[in-house]
């Protein structure tokens, strides 16, 4: 059976984000496609990605055998990318439309009939306000939200969380189908430390607002006064930095926290895999990619709980989530008092590891590629259930399906020949009929919980559920 990114081998896809990843400023959201679309290119995919061009990169160039048009800067490259794509009408077989805030609104642009699949990694609608007047803010609130849901109408949309998805539904009123598609990550490392023998945090972020590491450094002077020699080291660079110096310097703790600016991979996993801690004081996020990259290090995290942090961290096993900033002082307290103890912060570095290696760039693309080929196919019925409900089917041992899952479901065959299938838009009174259809037989049947879509049908790890892996105040 071939994969979903065999599927696409010999296709042309275009990849539009306002940014790549030579681009300065490039985060998360470049990282995450340009990790696929390497992927698709190796497995024999032309992909070419029309972005911005910010002083000093070239207007094409090839990065890791992805074709890299930059046109236009940071508000103009959207009408620059719009006019291409209406010059060359018919040249691509898909389009991936990655809205960071706004999206291209590729489906005005492109051949009638060309699949465009929407990325979202988080919804904007409270951010604009942050960067923009409100004349300007009110317009990119409209664009992400009714323009948006107007021009996309019901093709498939890619959240990479269960928070984003549900954001998608309650802030922007989207109803067409939305497949989860997380992150992948770095193999976690398979010894950890040694860590520093001082309490040490560490956070590794962009320093924008929307960041928030302002209320970690105000709940600072309570925390050293009740941590005895406590290190800060903060790796990121961003606007927000002068601001931040400052605000240490105004809360006596700049003897405590030290800022490293922008390092390069080799210094910034130095620098996190001697810590004990890492925290998210995030307003909200996509995914917490920060997060999942400590844990492959085996640093557990103590997070605000917002939207995509809250998916990030599994509450009491990989860290802590607190409902409040107000609280980050006595959780800070907490958190380093327990990671004291060699066994707790060990049996928190075993799980962490275990959550990190749920996510791997591999399965990424094949999720990605599985949902270009379902819009590609017009396959958007046939399942009676909500498009938010999924089930996990545990299947009796026997052989391989001898039916076509839909490409954006999955399945796993574990060691013992027990086949497990994620059913996406289907609930407990469709499975047994689709199953059926695949030739395998049901042995039991539950509706997917937020692990499940992102760890997959193997689920969580047994290290993450067993309750007699729990040291501390989990």
């Amino acid at each position: 059976m071939r994969t979903n990114v065999e599927r696409l081998r010999g296709k042309h896809i275009a990849v539009l984000n306002w940014r790549d990843v030579r681009h300065p400023e490039a985060g998360g959201a470049e990282l995450y496609l340009h990790h696929i679309a390497r992927r698709w290119v190796a497995a024999g995919v032309r992909v070419t990605w029309l972005t911005a061009r910010p002083d000093g990169l070239p207007a094409h160039e090839v990065v890791d055998g992805v074709e890299v048009v930059r046109v236009g800067g940071a508000l103009s490259v959207y009408p620059r990318v719009a006019w291409r794509l209406l010059c060359e009408r018919g040249r691509f077989d898909a389009v991936v439309d990655c809205q960071n805030g706004i999206p291209f609104f590729a489906p005005a642009f492109v051949r009638r009939g060309t699949p465009v699949v929407q990325v979202v990694h988080h919804v904007h609608q409270d951010q604009f306000s942050d960067r923009f007047g409100a004349p300007m803010a009110l317009l990119g609130r409209l664009l992400e939200g009714p323009v948006s849901r107007r021009v996309h109408g019901r093709r498939l949309t890619v959240a990479v969380s269960p928070s984003t998805r549900t954001q998608l539904r309650r802030r922007l009123g989207l109803r067409g189908p939305i497949s989860i598609v997380p992150n992948g990550t770095a193999p976690p490392v398979e010894v950890v430390g040694p860590r520093d023998p001082d309490p040490t945090i560490a956070v590794v972020s962009r320093l924008v607002p929307h960041k928030r590491l302002d209320l970690l450094l105000a709940a600072l002077p309570e925390v050293v006064a009740r941590v005895p020699r406590l290190r800060v080291d903060v790796v990121g660079d961003g606007v927000e930095l002068p601001r931040l110096r400052e605000l240490a310097r105004a809360h006596g703790v700049q003897d405590v926290v030290t800022f490293h600016g922008r390092q390069p991979d080799a210094v910034r996993d130095e620098i996190l895999g001697r810590a004990w801690l890492t925290v998210s004081t995030s307003a909200g996020e996509g995914w917490g990619c920060a997060i999942v990259e400590a844990a492959g290090r085996g640093v557990p995290c103590l997070a605000v709980e917002v939207p995509g942090v809250r998916d990030s961290v599994v509450d009491g096993r990989t860290g802590w989530l607190i409902e409040h900033p107000d609280g980050l002082a006595d959780a800070l307290v907490d958190a380093v008092d327990a990671l004291a103890d060699l066994d707790t912060a060990t049996a928190f570095a075993r799980r962490c590891r275990a959550w990190a290696g749920c996510f791997t760039w591999e399965r990424s693309a094949e999720l990605l590629a599985g949902a270009v080929v379902q819009e590609s196919s017009g396959h958007r019925v046939g399942r009676t259930a909500r498009p938010d409900i999924a089930t996990v089917v545990r299947c009796r041992p026997g052989g391989p399906p001898t039916g076509a899952l839909r490409s954006t479901d999955e399945l796993v065959t574990g060691p013992d020949g027990v086949t497990t299938v994620l059913l996406g838009g289907c609930d407990d009174f469709d499975t047994p009929r689709v199953v059926e259809r695949l030739g395998l037989t049901v042995d039991s049947v539950r509706l997917a919980d937020r692990y499940d879509l992102l760890a997959g049908p193997a689920g969580l790890p047994v290290r993450l559920v067993a309750t007699s892996d729990v040291a501390g105040p989990a």
